[in-house]
């Protein structure tokens, strides 16, 4: 698993010379170093004028961010096996065509799964920019810094899986889905 390599392994693993994982895990990983962030900031004993409200605020955020965590991890290794699906449904046979038209459907099937994926990573890491106002009004002024760089982490992982999700689009042939998730995504942060 992708979300249990070390962190050196799973640079390795990024720049080895195969096709997974690639661009959506990477989009992942991010965001949740962003989210890590976010928690580690909500944690800390301080808040930013050290009022009840703030802590409380802070404790609630806090409780709600380990479950992004947890599923932008399990997302690394959902998207690299999506995409491996779509590398197996391309390499089916196409001798007849009977053989040509289950692997044109296969290939539909595996890309719809491979755009599902980092559509859900887009939406997570909306999730944690959510959150991420609230750390920021909240969370200690010392840590305004890792405030930031979790904001900028999560964006950054928004639109690495965006870019995922509308390269693949272009590989679909449903074309009510597609103008739903085009819909989805403009609600869900900017290109």
């Amino acid at each position: 698993m992708l979300a249990d390599a070390s962190f050196v392994d799973l640079l390795d693993r990024f720049a080895a010379p195969t096709p997974t994982p690639g661009a959506g895990p990477a989009a992942a990983a991010t965001a949740a170093v962003g989210v890590a962030l976010l928690q580690m900031v909500s944690a800390l004993p301080k808040t930013r004028a050290d009022e009840p409200g703030e802590r409380a605020a802070l404790n609630e955020t806090a409780a709600r961010l380990p479950p992004i965590r947890t599923a932008l991890l399990a997302a690394m290794d959902a998207d690299a096996a999506a995409y491996d699906a779509v590398i197996a449904a391309r390499k089916r046979p196409a001798s007849t065509e009977a053989e040509r038209e289950a692997r044109r459907a296969a290939i539909q099937a595996a890309m719809r799964r491979a755009t599902d994926t980092p559509l859900e990573i887009v939406r997570l890491a909306a999730d944690g920019l959510r959150h991420a106002s609230v750390v920021g009004a909240n969370g200690h002024r010392a840590a305004s810094g890792e405030i930031g760089v979790a904001t900028t982490l999560l964006r950054a992982g928004l639109k690495g899986a965006r870019v995922c999700v509308e390269i693949n689009l272009n590989f679909l042939a449903d074309e009510a889905y597609k103008a739903g998730v085009a819909a989805e995504l403009r609600t869900l942060g900017p290109a």
